[in-house]
């Protein structure tokens, strides 16, 4: 899981795939968070994608970064610990004219029966489950 979250830091910007009914709905994302051996992401409860993900929390990430990409796929799990939201806008602090971990807005999610696929053109893909 560290390689992971190690791989979105590095390439800033992962694409978040959603379902609304059944049409896939996909957007750039930068945040990413090891927090309690967990891997968390960060949005807004007003934004379409938390509706998207409250009905289907199946959801897929796809990022790219010197020549590999990364594709993590799993359900996204709500948690509302305080403690978490602050770690995630102290790791992001741009986010804070945007988010507080004390408004109604902020929401974390983290990944749950997730499947990671490193992949490249010249390497054999490497799986790892969290």
């Amino acid at each position: 899981m560290e390689k992971v979250c190690q791989f979105l830091d590095e390439a800033h910007v992962y694409y978040l795939a959603t379902v609304e009914g059944e049409q896939p709905r996909c957007r750039p994302f930068g945040t990413s968070l090891l927090y309690d051996g967990k891997l968390y992401i960060q949005t807004g409860k007003v934004k379409d994608v938390s509706k998207q993900i409250a009905v289907n929390p199946k959801v897929e990430i796809c990022a790219f970064n010197g020549g590999k990409w990364l594709r993590v796929s799993g359900e996204l799990v709500n948690d509302d610990n305080r403690d978490v939201k602050v770690a995630m806008l102290e790791k992001f602090p741009t986010l804070k004219s945007m988010y507080s971990a004390d408004d109604d807005n902020t929401q974390v999610l983290y990944f749950k029966n997730a499947v990671a696929t490193f992949s490249s053109f010249t390497e054999k893909p490497e799986v790892i489950k969290f």
